[in-house]
């Protein structure tokens, strides 16, 4: 039976592509092991990226066919989107392989080690990179385990979502959406927020208290009402608002182009980035640091140098005066975030946004309407195109058009274009050479492509 991670050595992953498996995956072939995974992205003698920078760190790549699982395998590893009709986890049940799933595997992993685990709605994988940045600078060689790309570590051509260090400490990114956060007993719980996603609030208040509970020391963000219900007893919070309770406080907020500026315990902070949800995740990173002894001049020199993360304020660049910039976001608060942070950048930002299932989008409709006509100005406008379906048996009783619907029935400026490839031509006539075009979605593999082919046609 496999208790820790020093149970099996050969181990095989049924989605390997995917952000979060592939980050395992690498973490622990970086620590020795045999590690093999099937993906069905990947097709005969079709490139792919992912698969090439995989076997790049050792880990050898197989169609989903069930090739890669054979008697020599101890452990199969699969994500909550992996269904048990599945053939490959069908053959692994025949010959008697243990199967765990991805976050059972990372909690056994954070055992392993003293972790750092970073929850909330929003903005984990960028506090979670610039907490790595910053103990890394500390000379701390700690590892991360992540749902995003770090630029620094993808400039090196790999994934950039996981890195292995010789230092005591680990940051993972602790997952609400399916409820796994509860299974992990971090050194060090850090909320960021709680907005709803995924879940109602009560029931995210429930996962959190549990993850609060499982801490060895919990540190929370004051400035977010519900997060705030969790604070009680916690001297090591931090807030943006002034809050005089609070242990780390955020002041002098300024975005001037593509910066922003910011002062913590009159120690000035600079960050190549936009927006003040950028300040807000970079001040619960540094309250963190400086709980394991990295001082307040050793972070501002840190996140001065970090370069981001993969689709995170990502600027393609400018072309005839306009601004593209593509965006992870996809909840109701992340992409108003998104969108405020880039109005001080021009005058006018047409936001494109795909959201992802057909269940999630009913369950927020109401939210997105909501959070997305609240920020939108006058001249502002928001397009959408259909919902992204990645297979199974999701009910489509629910469209991208009905959200826009929505939002114009809220005043405001808002578009239906039901096939994306159709955009750019019709979105080129909304455009000036004051504009910031914003283009938000995730899960969908295609957005990167999506994306820049958006930015050479414009």
């Amino acid at each position: 039976m496999i208790k820790g991670i020093n149970d099996f050595k050969h181990v095989f992953f049924i989605g390997v592509a995917g952000v979060g498996m592939s980050a395992i995956a690498q973490y622990l072939a970086g620590t020795g092991k045999n590690v093999g995974g099937s993906d069905r992205y990947f097709k005969e003698g079709e490139y792919n990226e992912t698969k090439e920078k995989l076997e790049a760190e050792g880990i050898q790549c197989f169609l989903q066919d069930g090739t890669g699982i054979t008697d020599q395998t101890e452990l199969v590893v699969v994500s909550t989107a992996i269904e048990d009709t599945v053939f490959e986890v069908q053959k692994a049940k025949q010959l008697g392989i243990a199967i765990m799933k991805r976050s059972e595997l990372l909690a056994m992993i954070a055992k392993s080690k003293k972790t750092i685990a970073v929850g909330g709605t929003s903005g984990k994988s960028t506090t979670s990179a610039m907490l790595f940045e910053i103990l890394e600078y500390a000379g701390m060689q700690p590892s991360i385990i992540s749902g995003a790309g770090l630029t620094r570590i993808i400039k090196e051509n790999k994934i950039g979502n996981a890195k292995v260090g010789a230092g005591e400490w680990l940051v993972i990114e602790a997952d609400e959406s399916d409820g796994s956060i509860v299974q992990y007993e971090p050194e060090i719980g850090l909320l960021l927020n709680i907005d709803k996603d995924h879940q109602e609030i009560d029931e995210l208040m429930t996962i959190f208290g549990r993850f609060k509970s499982n801490s060895k020391k919990f540190i929370v963000n004051q400035y977010n009402v519900l997060a705030k219900q969790l604070s009680q007893n916690i001297k090591n919070d931090f807030s943006t608002d002034g809050n005089s309770e609070a242990g780390y406080i955020a002041k002098d907020f300024k975005q001037e182009g593509f910066c922003i500026s910011f002062i913590i315990h009159n120690t000035s902070f600079i960050i190549n980035s936009i927006g003040k949800h950028t300040m807000e995740n970079a001040l619960a990173a540094i309250a963190v640091a400086s709980q394991i002894g990295v001082s307040m001049e050793t972070c501002a020199v840190a996140l001065k140098e970090y370069e981001g993360i993969y689709r995170r304020n990502q600027v393609l660049g400018k072309k005839n005066g306009v601004w593209v910039i593509d965006d992870y976001a996809h909840n109701p608060v992340k992409c108003a975030s998104v969108i405020a942070a880039c109005q001080p950048l021009a005058h006018k930002v047409v936001a494109w946004f795909q959201p992802h299932g057909y269940g999630p989008t009913k369950f927020l409709r109401h939210d997105f309407a909501k959070e997305i006509a609240a920020v939108l100005r006058p001249q502002d406008e928001i397009w959408m195109s259909e919902i992204f379906y990645a297979g199974g048996t999701a009910v489509k009783d629910i469209s991208a058009a009905d959200l826009i619907n929505d939002i114009k029935a809220l005043g405001k400026n808002a578009y239906f274009i039901e096939d994306r490839n159709n955009f750019t031509e019709e979105v080129k006539a909304h455009l000036s050479a004051d504009s910031v075009l914003l283009l938000m979605g995730a899960r969908d593999p295609g957005l990167e492509a999506f994306s820049k082919s958006v930015f050479e046609t414009l």
